[in-house]
């Protein structure tokens, strides 16, 4: 219980910082939404670049984070050493790839689209580099469990960002994407320079026969990493490739990538819950209880998850706000994606027992699986049903490898999962769900709003019921025990 409350205290400042810098980054939307017009293709340049950064920022990292957790929780082994070694890879290959992009940035930006505007490339390069740089520190501070200092530097960098962005497009009226990669520049060296005295206080040692250990174990985890970044930019990626018209491709992802903001509510508490949860797992794979503690946790991420979903699609005609008018005709993405990232939620929470027992093998099949399933998916259909083709794309390949995860990890380490208990919240989200579509059209949206709430409440009183009484919790909790 003691690490279950570890687990939400943790959870809600990683989460503070996430929920606060993704609600601020969400006044970027109608920034960007309003100010740059769908027919001129810059909001999908943005989606279709930032989908590049982020499979280079996983090949950068090469698994370092989670390979890190692991090695420096090993008795055996000393944690700044653990942490030298994984920076020194980082850096060696961050440097390496920013020389090949400077050398040969004229035939790469022409082969994406880019021969104009190889500058835009060469930013998001140096961008990516300084990213996967921070990768080691903000990691190392998650596992010396400093998640304050973790939350305050996530959330400079946001009002840094937000700041210039307001000041570039609103005041100056500087309203070419250009300038998004430029501001992401100067904000991301901002907060390299802020970890300049942590590096001062760690002591280097760079540590041979460790780095083949750990080559060994996170080898595997860029692969899974790679198809799992693949999951989520793949189809920003495929889209302006298999459309043969650029500027409605160019369209058409400025409004696919728009609308997958609002679902990305859920990616967001995923990775809050992942911030906080993955130290934990590795110090508490020792103890006896570990596989309660597992599955009672993958519990409640998916009754919470569940609860997030049925919100955000409660008071849908709030959030569509966030959104330039022009945009919204992509809505209809939103429920998708976001069923899509609670797979992905769950099978992150599945796939520890592979990486407990340094089998991280079986996460780079699982994950490639699903990846080739996304990638089929929208290279064939995409020409003909456009971005939908996106979203169900990633909702059928993250249930690939989320199934997959499952029944191999229920043969090789089992765990007790309550399914039974897990599959009525499933179901009773789902008809909730289907009440809400079935609204007819000729409701206001306050009354909308009114009966999904209604809806909403009684999905919240089952969990009270069945999985959080109220004498259970803090503060209300001490009032009922006094009235007992």
């Amino acid at each position: 219980m003691a690490n279950l409350k570890s687990l939400a205290k943790d959870t809600a400042i990683y989460g503070l910082s996430s929920i606060v810098g993704r609600f601020l980054n969400y006044l970027l939307v109608p920034l960007y939404t309003n100010y740059m017009p769908k027919e001129s293709g810059d909001y999908g340049v943005s989606v279709n670049i930032y989908a590049y950064t982020a499979l280079v920022l996983v090949l950068l990292t090469f698994g370092m984070e989670t390979t890190l957790f692991r090695f420096a929780n090993k008795e055996d082994e000393k944690p700044d050493t653990v942490f030298s070694t994984a920076t020194g890879v980082v850096c060696t290959l961050s440097v390496v790839f920013l020389a090949f992009m400077f050398s040969f940035i004229t035939p790469i930006s022409e082969s994406l689209g880019y021969a104009d505007h190889p500058d835009y490339l060469l930013m998001m390069a140096t961008v990516v580099v300084l990213d996967s740089i921070q990768a080691m520190p903000f990691s190392y501070l998650r596992f010396q469990k400093r998640p304050l200092k973790f939350a305050s530097l996530k959330l400079l960098f946001i009002f840094f960002n937000i700041a210039l962005n307001v000041l570039y497009f609103v005041v100056l009226g500087k309203t070419e994407v250009y300038y998004v990669f430029c501001i992401n520049l100067w904000c991301t060296g901002l907060i390299t320079f802020f970890f300049i005295p942590d590096f001062f206080k760690v002591k280097w040692h760079f540590d041979f026969a460790l780095l083949k250990r750990m080559l060994s174990y996170s080898w595997p985890i860029l692969v899974l990493g790679v198809a799992g970044v693949l999951n989520q930019t793949a189809d920003k990626i495929i889209f302006p490739l298999v459309l043969r018209d650029e500027a409605d491709a160019k369209a058409q992802l400025g409004v696919y990538g728009a609308c997958v903001k609002v679902a990305m509510i859920m990616a967001m508490i995923t990775q809050a819950f992942r911030y906080a949860y993955e130290p934990i797992v590795f110090s508490k794979a020792k103890d006896k209880d570990s596989k309660e503690y597992y599955a009672v946790a993958m519990k409640y991420f998916i009754i919470f998850t569940l609860f997030a979903f049925l919100v955000v699609m409660g008071y849908m005609d709030i959030l569509k706000c966030i959104i330039g008018k022009e945009y919204r005709e992509g809505l209809v993405v939103v429920p998708i994606v976001m069923a899509a990232e609670i797979m992905m939620g769950i099978y992150f929470n599945l796939s520890f027992w592979y990486k407990l027992i340094d089998k991280t093998i079986w996460g780079a099949w699982f994950s490639l699986a699903g990846c080739a399933v996304l990638i089929a998916i929208n290279v064939i259909f995409i020409p003909k049903y456009g971005y939908m083709a996106c979203a169900w794309g990633g909702f059928v390949g993250y249930a690939t490898s989320m199934i997959l995860s499952y029944f191999v990890g229920q043969r090789l380490n089992p765990i007790q999962y309550d399914l039974k208990g897990i599959f009525v919240y499933i179901l009773l989200a789902g008809v909730l769900f289907v009440a809400m579509q079935c609204e007819p059209d000729t409701w206001p949206a306050w009354l909308r709003i009114i009966f999904n709430t209604g809806l909403i409440i009684l999905f919240l009183l089952e969990i009270i019921h069945k999985d959080m009484p109220l004498h259970s919790l803090p503060v209300i909790g001490k009032r009922f025990k006094k009235k007992a």
